[in-house]
């Protein structure tokens, strides 16, 4: 199917969106939308003959367990509302723990990059195959960036995706920011990958903005597209003319006008690539896949994904292999989108607490990983908070036992909470740090 030129709908860009000219499709963050009512701007949008696109976060496809029943219901059930041809997610864990490991569920809040490896690829596989079976349209699966390395690699990214097209079938949504990302950060070139993988399996293209600092490259989607991006956009394009190109944007909102014109950019990017001679592309051999592999794939990667996870959020011990100095890196990135991810969904938060609320956080997050998502999250850093009597103030302490009150019980965190979180860290195997 051919969808031509979109951007991502954001509620904060809702009227920039349809009023920018050219757009032939959008994209909306699945679980950012109602199972049964749309916003009224999707409504609008859709029915000019704009097709939207739901493109899921949550299902940690690439992660050791299966997918959960509910979530791939819910993006079934926002496939139907939309009546969209497609939908997509990430190849990526977002969560890791639980009774294969004997230790709690972590979540990360963030896309972590799967390991290239045999057994981590027999579980994506299976994990696409159960969503296939669950979804009432095809999927297509998003490349992610990724700051850190896994020790032990067996594949490159594009004999990776590959080897799962082949296997599964699915489609792939190619985000040519994330190849420059992986770049920046692990040395890949974007080239390599667009030769090893299935360019007639992309689906659509995401393009994005990011920026660069101390020698990382940081997929901020809150920057402008640079032109190495768009570089990366060409040899693409050079290869094949893929369905549909997609403009991201999620934090930093420009005017209209900047989103206007860099829509055009990657319009011209597109059509001098277009008229270029296309380029010539070596099939690599395919990995040669170990004959005999010992049972246990989901184990094995359940353990290896839950030892990474919890250095990055529990403070454990860093893994063999792994960079230490890169995993401080991703750990602290993790915290500071946590705190700003809370203050989007608890405003009234940083309000109490002013211009301490992001240092306050950041220690509630040194001591407490996130298991439930962000919502519980921003209760759990108020408990905290209350238990240990803060906030100094007594009226910012009655105001934020009062926000606690709406929203988890008529009382104020006592010796209840105390013994929860003790628990927790008493699971956790450590203390506050």
């Amino acid at each position: 199917m051919k969808l031509g030129i979109g951007i991502g709908w954001r509620p904060e860009i809702a009227d920039a969106v349809e009023a920018l000219p050219g757009i032939d499709w959008v994209e909306a963050v699945a679980e950012n939308l109602c199972a049964d009512h749309l916003p009224e701007s999707l409504v609008r949008l859709r029915d000019r003959g704009v097709t939207v696109v739901p493109h899921g976060v949550s299902l940690g496809l690439g992660g050791a367990g299966r997918p959960d029943p509910g979530r791939l219901a819910g993006l079934a059930a926002r496939a139907e509302l939309l009546g969209t041809p497609l939908v997509t997610e990430h190849i990526a864990f977002v969560r890791a723990g639980g009774p294969p490991t004997a230790s709690p569920v972590l979540e990360a809040g963030h896309l972590l990059p799967a390991p290239r490896t045999w057994d981590a690829l027999d579980v994506l596989c299976e994990n696409v195959r159960i969503a296939q079976d669950s979804l009432p349209v095809p999927l297509a699966l998003e490349n992610i960036a990724a700051l850190i390395s896994w020790p032990g690699e067996e594949m490159t990214e594009g004999q990776f995706l590959a080897e799962l097209v082949e296997r599964t079938g699915v489609r792939l949504l190619i985000d040519v920011a994330n190849l420059h990302t992986n770049h920046v950060n692990r040395g890949e070139d974007p080239a390599t990958a667009l030769d090893e993988l299935p360019v007639e399996a992309i689906a659509y293209v995401h393009v994005a903005g990011g920026v660069e600092k101390d020698g990382v490259w940081h997929d901020t989607h809150a920057h402008p597209v640079t032109r190495p991006v768009l570089d990366v956009l060409t040899q693409l394009r050079s290869r094949v003319d893929p369905p549909g190109v997609l403009l991201e944007r999620d934090d930093d909102f420009p005017p209209t006008e900047e989103l206007a014109g860099e829509l055009n950019a990657i319009r011209g990017t597109l059509d001098a690539a277009a008229g270029a001679p296309p380029k010539g592309r070596r099939r690599p051999a395919r990995p040669q896949e170990p004959g005999v592999r010992p049972a246990g794939a989901r184990d094995r990667t359940a353990v290896a994904q839950t030892a990474l996870l919890s250095a990055l959020v529990a403070g454990t011990p860093v893994p063999d292999g792994f960079d230490h100095r890169r995993l401080g890196v991703q750990s602290r990135a993790l915290a500071g989108k946590r705190a700003d991810v809370v203050a989007k969904v608890a405003p009234e938060l940083p309000d109490i607490l002013g211009a301490g609320y992001r240092k306050a956080f950041l220690a509630y997050a040194e001591s407490w990983p996130m298991s439930a998502g962000y919502r519980r999250d921003a209760l759990g850093f108020a408990e905290q908070l209350l238990v240990s009597g803060q906030p100094a103030d007594e009226a910012s302490r009655r105001r934020l036992t009062r926000w606690w009150q709406d929203r988890a019980g008529p009382r104020p965190p006592r010796r209840a909470a105390r013994l929860v979180h003790a628990t927790r860290t008493a699971l956790l195997g450590r203390g506050p740090r």
